[in-house]
């Protein structure tokens, strides 16, 4: 690769600012930051996966932007940095009242390396976290944006994006035989088909959690999981999967029950990680989201900010001892999940923020499973753009903070 120009200009330079790529410029970026994020695919398979990727119901029409910091004033234009932000639909409560925003999930942050420790990245986050206020929010505030860190918790701080609660369980692919499945309730598969119905049902439960949150509480954020972004997550999965195995996975999830209002279900996917397509070390299982449908124990209780156990939530809070149905159910789920990470070259399978009765299950299936807090990999940081005294992460509650977020 070329040496880098002498006369780079300052990060502090006035000149500085947003642009969007050129389709030549975008095309550059991915192949530079190819070589860190590509995973087990080609080069070229990984500008065509980017390419499909940007053409979901997700991120077309405007749902993904791309973004690079330039110089104005330079002759000839060079990107100091670039990313992406995905528009997504959300929830905040506060104040008693519940009110549908746009937020924006920030991803694929890059440095040319000849480029890095110039203070471009930095400079272009300032940048960005004025243009997010009002980023395709229709003339109202944007009220927060979401990232996940692969450098720790410190740098994005620095910018407003606070570290909230980062941590997982995980369990080994193989499929587990200590637990004894003929006193488990029996799951079932869930195809593509399912996912629509079972997205609204989860919407609708979130919302109605949020409506009945006292007026005094904390302010209250979620993501929506709707169908788009569950779909995103596998459009992502179908395609490295076509090309590493030549067919794309078509079990989605698992699912519980049949009674409305007493199911639990899940939703997963699959990341081939190893540089090796043959080796299956690294790659992972996740679980995008687990969904508990009655409502005293909804899914959508509790949050994602303080709790030291790790867990999104805690059933303890109002007196209520963990479901043991529940957390059989969980399990039943877990043990489908493990067999498609098996059968896809998976070496694990991993929760983010679980729940008390997720981790209960995952210990079922591996008695040494712990819930690991993340220090510098995929470290959820949240940005409440309006201005705020309190420190975000304390009086902010992150309400579903799982896979499913990430971008």
């Amino acid at each position: 690769m070329a040496s880098a120009p002498l006369d780079l200009p300052d990060s502090a330079s006035p000149t500085l600012a947003l642009s969007h790529p050129t389709e030549k410029e975008k095309i550059a970026q991915f192949k530079q930051n190819g070589v860190a994020w590509r995973g087990a695919l080609s080069l070229e398979s990984y500008l065509r996966r980017e390419e499909i990727l940007s053409s979901q119901n997700l991120t077309k029409e405007g749902g993904l932007t791309y973004w690079v910091l330039v110089d104005t004033a330079a002759q000839d234009r060079l990107v100091l940095s670039g990313c992406e932000t995905y528009r997504k639909k959300a929830l905040v409560a506060r104040n008693g009242k519940v009110e549908e925003t746009t937020a924006h999930g920030v991803g694929s942050v890059f440095c040319p390396p000849q480029l890095r420790r110039r203070g471009y990245a930095a400079r272009m986050m300032q940048e960005l976290d004025e243009v997010l206020r009002t980023w395709q929010s229709e003339g109202k505030e944007c009220l927060f944006s979401v990232l996940f860190s692969d450098i720790g918790k410190k740098f994005y701080a620095a910018y407003g994006w606070e570290p909230f609660n980062s941590s997982h369980i995980s369990v080994p692919a193989k499929t587990s035989t200590i637990v004894e499945t003929k006193n488990l309730p029996t799951a079932q598969p869930l195809y593509e088909d399912d996912l629509e119905e079972l997205c609204k049902t989860d919407e609708a439960m979130l919302r109605k959690s949020l409506e009945a949150r006292p007026a005094d509480s904390n302010v209250a954020v979620a993501l929506i999981p709707d169908v788009d972004t569950i779909r995103w997550h596998h459009a992502r999965e179908d395609y490295v999967g076509r090309e590493l195995h030549g067919k794309a996975p078509i079990v989605k999830g698992a699912i519980v029950g049949s009674e409305k209002g007493k199911r639990v279900w899940c939703y997963w996917t699959r990341m081939w990680y190893n540089n090796n397509p043959k080796e299956t070390k690294g790659n992972t299982l996740h679980v995008l989201r687990l969904v508990i449908e009655d409502e005293p124990h909804s899914s959508w209780e509790g949050s994602g900010t303080n709790h030291t156990n790790g867990s999104g939530r805690s059933h303890q809070q109002n007196g209520d001892e963990p479901s043991s149905y529940h957390e059989s159910a969980i399990t039943s789920l877990l043990l489908m999940a493990q067999r498609e990470a098996q059968e896809w070259g998976m070496a694990e399978l991993e929760a983010w923020n679980p729940t008390s009765e997720m981790v209960s299950a995952a210990q079922r299936l591996d008695p040494s499973a712990a819930v690991v807090d993340r220090d510098e990999e995929s470290i959820a940081s949240l940005k409440w753009h309006p201005l705020h005294t309190d420190p975000v992460a304390e009086s902010i509650d992150w309400i579903g903070n799982e896979k499913y977020g990430w971008c």
